[in-house]
């Protein structure tokens, strides 16, 4: 029982992800959340939107640019056996003038993946 516990808690750790694992999940969620404040009716003026067309494919573009913002803006508490990551990103001009919302955005990775536990923004109430 105790060996198993102990293989459990170190394959726990081992897996644990590291900052730039999250910094690519990261850039995946941060277009999710763009795209849909942005891309949204109430996002962008109708003219603006009229004009790119294709709204999300634009956004999903930027997810390099996302991922490499949201590097530097988290804090990772890493706890052993899974790390808290904390990002609060946002304000950042991302094209055509826009800006891109702010964001807090709690996650924790544990095991090679990632729960996102808390979203809030400025624009919306925020999940």
């Amino acid at each position: 029982m105790i060996l198993s516990l102990l293989g459990a808690a170190s394959a726990l750790a081992f897996t644990n992800p590291s900052l730039q694992d999250y910094q690519l999940h990261a850039g995946e969620q941060l277009v999710a959340l763009a795209t849909e404040e942005l891309c949204g009716e109430q996002g962008l003026p109708l003219m603006l939107r009229v004009w790119l067309k294709d709204c999300p494919a634009v956004v999903a573009a930027q997810q390099a640019t996302l991922a490499a913002l949201a590097g530097p803006m988290t804090t990772r508490t890493n706890l052993g056996l899974l790390s808290v990551f904390s990002t609060q990103v946002g304000g950042q001009k991302l094209m055509l003038g826009l800006r891109l919302p702010r964001y807090t955005v709690t996650t924790v990775g544990v095991a090679g993946q990632f729960l996102t536990i808390s979203t809030r923004s400025d624009q919306a109430g925020g999940q």
